[in-house]
C-alpha cells in the first residue's frame, strides 16, 4: 500500500521559514517524480514545485520562485520543500505527491492530475 507522509508544518510569522518532509513508502522511490501542492481555504489545489525522479529537474510556481526549494534524498524516499520568506498568502494545507507514469513534461508535471498518489497534508499557517 502507498503512502505518502508529510510533516513540518506549523505556525510561522511572516518572513520565517519552515521545511516540509514527505516520507514515501513507494517499492522503487527513485521512479517517481515528485511534487508539493497546496489548498486554501475556499480555493482551488494549486502547484507548488515538482522534482523529477532523479532531482536534475526542478520546477516551481511564480508565486514560491526564488523563496522555496524543493530537494529530495532517494535513499530515504523523502522529498522536501525548504520555505523561506513565507508570507501569509502562504498559509495552505500542503500535500505532496507522487508520479508513477512519468516522465512527464514541464507543463503536465504542474497539473494535479498528472500525480497518481497523495499524503494528507500539513498545515501551514503564516502569520502577518
Amino acid at each position: 500500500q502507498v503512502q505518502l507522509v508529510e510533516s513540518g508544518g506549523g505556525l510561522v510569522q511572516a518572513g520565517g521559514s519552515l521545511r516540509l518532509s514527505c516520507e514515501a513508502s513507494l517499492r522503487t522511490f527513485s521512479n517517481y517524480a515528485m511534487g508539493w501542492f497546496r489548498q486554501a481555504p475556499g480555493k482551488e489545489r494549486e502547484f507548488v514545485a515538482a522534482i523529477s525522479r532523479r532531482g536534475a529537474s526542478r520546477y516551481y510556481a511564480d508565486s514560491v520562485k526564488g523563496r522555496f526549494t524543493i530537494s529530495r534524498d532517494n535513499a530515504k524516499s523523502t522529498v522536501y520543500l525548504q520555505m523561506n520568506s513565507l508570507k501569509p498568502e502562504d498559509t495552505a494545507v500542503y500535500h505532496c505527491a507522487a508520479d508513477s507514469r512519468g516522465p512527464s513534461t514541464s507543463a503536465a508535471i504542474t497539473q494535479s492530475r498528472t500525480f497518481d498518489y497523495w499524503g494528507q497534508g500539513t498545515q501551514v499557517t503564516v502569520s502577518s
